[in-house]
């Protein structure tokens, strides 16, 4: 089972550390496109968390559960207002199990890296595909590996420089594909840090576990507001439909 990253500090902080990603422009452009997929099925969202896209998701008329290997993180998601709606499963999204069967299964913000064997991410895709009726689809929202971007011999990139946040990768097993993000914060006016292994993955290595699971690419967009993918895209959003 991957090792808990997430604790009670960081849950708490959760918000704090990373604002950008609870723009509302941002969180309406996933629920968007996820309601879209979801019809009128129920969803499963690997690695809820405290909830940032389950929970609009929810207001929205959809039914969510969410697997979380983190007591922290769900425990702020229970403390936020109309979480009692939405059930959560405590342990790791690439074994757990979930009774009933749903039309979406969706990982965002590059949660499938916290999987850090490709053993455990095929079997993830297999653990989704278990839980999709026939036709359902698999959403992930990862980064493209960003090895173009290094410098020549270098194995360290920064991602984020701000004046409260400096965040940077350090590639440290080209092999296994193994990465470490490093971040340093200010706030209120005290230094707070945060790391954690991940496991890089391609997209043709992603679609590759897709059919191993019985499922197909449908869909490929750089963002959430469906931008063309291309070789300079930076990120993508990939969907899956379960075909066996």
């Amino acid at each position: 089972m991957p090792e808990d990253y997430f604790d009670e500090r960081v849950a708490q902080r959760y918000e704090t550390y990373w604002p950008e990603t609870f723009e509302p422009g941002v969180i309406d452009a996933a629920v968007s496109f996820l309601v879209d997929l979801a019809g009128s099925g129920a969803v499963l969202e690997l690695g809820i968390g405290t909830g940032r896209i389950a929970l609009p998701l929810s207001r929205r008329g959809v039914r969510v559960h969410g697997i979380e290997l983190s007591p922290a993180m769900v425990e702020q998601l229970r403390a936020t207002p109309d979480a009692e709606d939405i059930g959560v499963t405590i342990g790791d999204f690439a074994t757990a199990r979930v009774e009933g069967t749903f039309t979406l299964a969706f990982l965002v913000r590059n949660t499938i890296m916290n999987l850090t064997s490709q053993d455990e991410q095929v079997e993830c895709f297999r653990n989704v595909a278990a839980h999709l009726e026939p036709g359902g689809c698999f959403v992930i929202e990862v980064i493209v590996p960003a090895l173009r971007q290094l410098p020549p011999g270098e194995t360290v990139r920064a991602f984020t420089v701000t004046p409260t946040h400096l965040g940077f990768d350090e590639y440290t097993d080209l092999v296994a594909q193994i990465s470490f993000s490093h971040h340093y914060w200010v706030v209120d006016g005290e230094l707070e840090t945060f790391s954690a292994p991940f496991r890089y993955v391609w997209p043709s290595e992603l679609d590759l576990m897709a059919r191993l699971a019985g499922m197909t690419l449908r869909e490929r967009w750089s963002d959430w507001n469906r931008e063309p993918f291309t070789g300079d895209s930076r990120s993508h959003i990939s969907v899956w439909e379960k075909t066996a």
